[in-house]
């Protein structure tokens, strides 16, 4: 068993993604402009967008932080997306979900200009990549296949099974399983909730990738010797440490170890790739915005 490792790679990411805005900016240029917008006050939407602006930081991005009250109208929340549609000098933004109640995301969603679409959710980007096009791609699915990529395990003709069909995860992942390219070119299986006697479709995958939210979830039964097991799952668990809980994946971690070829550890494997992908696809923009 070897270890996919997320903060290595994201850490490579990263200094190569700063050695390119050092360069633009020797030319130059202005920096790439990243931004945020956080409606109220949850703690896990307000760590994750911390830890993207400090990201912005490390790799020389100007970043903006937008926050507004949980109270926020449908209205006010489109006024705020249309005028970072429009400004000057910013390349991409995002909008952290969840939202609250009253607020309509799939409208949000589609008012955001998908030019600027950084995190790849707008329906024209999702179309895009369906079709095998030039977009921006949801920053989990882009980071998995970055993985597989410079790890260079081997996809072509290999059976890949997704749990779990989210927008964000299990669709796109599926689309970027089959297509025709590295990694790619696999067979893929869609599983999900509703899918009967699913360790049949795991126990002959080659590739399992598993965002299904349910800790502990793929049993090393469920699974062949030597597959690629990638775990996009993270829940809190309580615990008796000091912190008062610990981050878990949809796998059985320690039992699946022993027969995987290999593996992606919670935390530290998919969530650090998220984030360095979110900071390629801004650069992807700034670089068509100065051209």
């Amino acid at each position: 068993m070897q270890i996919l490792d997320g903060i290595k790679l994201a850490k490579e990411i990263k200094q190569e993604i700063k050695e390119a805005v050092e360069e633009a900016v020797n030319q130059g240029k202005r920096k790439p402009h990243l931004a945020a917008v956080l409606v109220g006050n949850d703690g896990a939407s307000q760590t994750y967008v911390n830890n993207k602006i400090k990201d912005c930081q490390q790799v020389g991005f100007d970043s903006s932080l937008v926050k507004l009250p949980n109270t926020v109208s449908q209205t006010e929340l489109l006024e705020v997306i249309q005028k970072l549609n429009t400004q000057e000098k910013l390349d991409g933004f995002i909008v952290q979900l969840p939202l609250p109640a009253q607020i309509d995301q799939e409208e949000i969603i589609e008012a955001i200009n998908p030019k600027r679409d950084v995190d790849g959710f707008h329906p024209t980007n999702f179309g895009k990549m369906a079709l095998d096009m030039s977009t921006f791609l949801p920053a989990t699915p882009f980071g998995i296949l970055e993985m597989l990529d410079r790890y260079n395990i081997p996809t072509r003709g290999k059976h890949a099974v997704i749990i779990g069909r989210s927008r964000i995860v299990g669709r796109p992942m599926s689309i970027l399983m089959g297509r025709k390219d590295f990694p790619g070119n696999s067979t893929v299986t869609l599983t999900h909730s509703n899918t009967e006697n699913l360790s049949y479709y795991t126990h002959s995958a080659d590739i399992v990738i598993t965002a299904l939210g349910v800790p502990g979830f793929l049993k090393a039964e469920m699974i062949k010797e030597g597959a690629v097991v990638i775990d996009v799952g993270i829940t809190r668990v309580d615990d008796d440490s000091e912190k008062g809980y610990k981050l878990v994946g949809d796998v059985d971690f320690e039992n699946v170890k022993e027969k995987a070829s290999w593996i992606t550890p919670v935390p530290g494997g998919v969530g650090p790739m998220t984030r360095a992908m979110l900071l390629k696809n801004t650069l992807l923009a700034y670089k068509k915005n100065t051209k």
